[in-house]
């Protein structure tokens, strides 16, 4: 069995080198980073997809940041209108924002007879792109929107070179992990692994399966419900015509390991992704079962290396 140690991971600011994630970029001028979704969601999706990439939906703090987040937001998309981290949600009429401080402590600048909820269904806020007016909305459309993390809460998780604290790096194995306790079907969790720069964890030898089988151990014992199915997704799925393969693209059996249950793979059709049972063997499983599931990170793959970042880092003035 894997011998690893569970250390907490040492975590410190990386302020000086503002750098957040590839796909962020500092603007100076809030000492923020900001990330534009393309991609249309809810805006309850939208919330959630920035809480999944460790940041929040952005909202303007003020008058000088609405300027240059549209001025970024003008240099590089051509929506109209983003939806922002603001809504009525909680109570009727009580706008606040994702954090809880009222409109009235941040930038409040509404579009002229607005709010006005028309057909008693506006309880979320987009911000405009033309006049930097916010306006009521349906929560319930799609839009687009932009993720936001501050500088100052910036923290690196120095182990695992990235820039969330919950993953613990093993030494043996030269990789970072974290176990989700949340269950999760398994597109799902495939999700929010990448959500968090990371992928469903792919098992290439006996001494990573012992470790994911030791990761799990405590969590499972604390925690019981039908829910689990006795097992944990992993990153690979019989989705295509090419046989069981890993989300990293190769086969099952050039993976390294392939160390089936008793009678597994069963042949169900239904069961089409892949999971470990908590003794390390591999299982399929319907791609709807909500499990726990383990997401893995590979040191250095956020970029080649510091130096590296700073040649290539966005920072707006």
């Amino acid at each position: 069995m894997c011998t690893e140690c569970f250390c907490e991971p040492f975590i410190d600011g990386q302020r000086d080198k503002k750098f957040f994630r590839k796909d962020y970029t500092y603007l100076e001028a809030s000492e923020s980073f900001y990330k534009v979704h393309t991609l249309h969601k809810t805006w309850a999706e939208a919330k959630k997809a920035c809480r999944a990439e460790g940041t929040t939906l952005f909202y303007p703090e003020n008058e000088q940041e609405a300027n240059a987040v549209v001025s970024f937001w003008n240099s590089t998309q051509p929506f109209q209108f983003i939806y922002i981290g603001i809504s009525d949600l909680v109570a009727k009429g009580v706008f606040e924002t994702v954090d809880g401080l009222p409109i009235s402590d941040v930038y409040n600048k509404w579009g002229p007879g607005e709010p006005n909820d028309a057909g008693g269904i506006e309880d979320c806020v987009v911000l405009t792109k033309d006049t930097g007016h916010l306006n009521d909305d349906s929560c319930h459309k799609r839009a687009p929107f932009i993720c936001k993390k501050t500088l100052v809460s910036l923290e690196w998780n120095q182990q695992c070179d990235m820039p969330n604290p919950s993953y613990i790096f093993n030494q043996q194995l030269g990789r970072c992990y974290r176990l989700h306790t949340k269950p999760l079907n398994w597109t799902d969790a495939h999700a929010a692994c990448h959500a968090e720069q990371g992928y469903l964890a792919v098992i290439n030898s006996q001494e990573e399966a012992d470790y994911l089988v030791q990761l799990t151990q405590t969590p499972v014992k604390k925690v019981s419900g039908n829910f689990m199915r006795g097992a944990v997704h992993l990153g690979f799925h019989n989705r295509g015509d090419e046989g069981w393969q890993t989300v990293r693209g190769s086969s099952l059996e050039d993976s390294g390991y392939s160390c089936w249950g008793s009678n597994q793979p069963d042949g169900d059709e239904k069961e089409q992704c892949g999971s470990m049972f908590y003794n390390g063997h591999l299982n399929d499983i319907s791609c709807s079962t909500r499990c726990f599931y383990i997401c893995e990170h590979e040191v250095d793959t956020l970029s080649n290396s510091f130096d590296d970042r700073f040649g290539s880092l966005t920072v707006v003035n």
